[in-house]
């Protein structure tokens, strides 16, 4: 049973209570500072006060994760403000080092070997005689040296060709298991809903799948203690659960998102205990 510890205030502030070195996994996705309309939050910063407000709280992001530890950062960007995803990873260079560069793809198309053309995914249109619609965000995997070790095979995919499975000294090693990394491309479509209101309350949630690959990316152990300083209504959190994460450590401004996330993961442990009944 995952422990979570939730709380409604400020991240700095709140990360600042925290000792040093105390958690596992950081998986979060801060506000992207394009003018999204959160229910209290101000998206409206200026370039140089975001950067400067980012380089804080991954300050205190920074000195709470382990050594060996691993920092999940989602951000997208706009086409006014293309720059804003590697802009903000650069403000962060003096802190971390990016080990991986994660591409979440939220739709595609793809032509099958026959010529068909096949969609999935969903995405937000956008209607410009100058730029494309935008299908893609960025996961940043950041780390103290880059010397994390990963469990790529924890996301890994299934060999197309089977013959591939005894050809490779990495899959002769591991056993001859069918199981390859997925690479990069994480192709994580929103779930289909019915009511924005009722489904996803909030303006810029990430899927619920999206962060649980980042925990099984990073590892799965005993004792794993992940944090989430933006956690909105609660997606990492229920990743966390899913997972089997041993505690989890919130923080979240706007105290209507929280309680959405309280419920939601009451949600979970009624649907638990209902499928685990005698």
């Amino acid at each position: 049973m995952t422990h979570f510890d939730l709380h409604h205030g400020d991240c700095i502030a709140g990360l600042r209570q925290l000792p040093d070195a105390c958690v596992d996994l950081v998986v979060t996705s801060p506000p992207y500072n394009l003018g999204i309309a959160y229910s209290q939050f101000d998206d409206t910063a200026n370039r140089d006060e975001y950067l400067a407000w980012s380089q804080q709280w991954a300050t205190e992001a920074k000195r709470v994760l382990k050594p060996n530890g691993s920092f999940f950062l989602n951000i997208g960007a706009s086409p006014a403000n293309p720059f804003l995803p590697h802009e903000l990873v650069l403000a962060l260079r003096p802190l971390f080092v990016l080990q991986n560069t994660i591409h979440w793809i939220k739709s595609i198309t793809i032509e099958t070997r026959d010529g068909q053309e096949i969609s999935a995914g969903h995405f937000k249109p956008i209607n410009s005689p100058r730029f494309l619609t935008d299908c893609h965000e960025y996961v940043f995997h950041l780390t103290h040296d880059a010397r994390v070790p990963v469990d790529r095979l924890a996301v890994g995919v299934e060999y197309a060709d089977k013959s591939n499975i005894a050809r490779w000294k990495h899959t002769r090693e591991d056993g001859l298991r069918d199981r390859r990394c997925r690479g990069n491309n994480w192709f994580i479509p929103y779930r289909t809903i019915k009511s924005r209101d009722d489904d996803r309350p909030h303006p810029a949630t990430f899927p619920v799948e999206l962060a649980a690959r980042c925990i099984r990316l990073h590892g799965l152990r005993d004792g794993l203690v992940m944090l989430d300083p933006f956690l909105g209504i609660g997606h990492s959190a229920r990743a966390a659960k899913e997972c089997g994460v041993a505690k989890f450590i919130g923080f979240e401004i706007d105290g209507g998102y929280l309680d959405e996330a309280r419920a939601r993961l009451a949600e979970m442990e009624n649907d638990l205990f209902t499928n685990t009944a005698p």
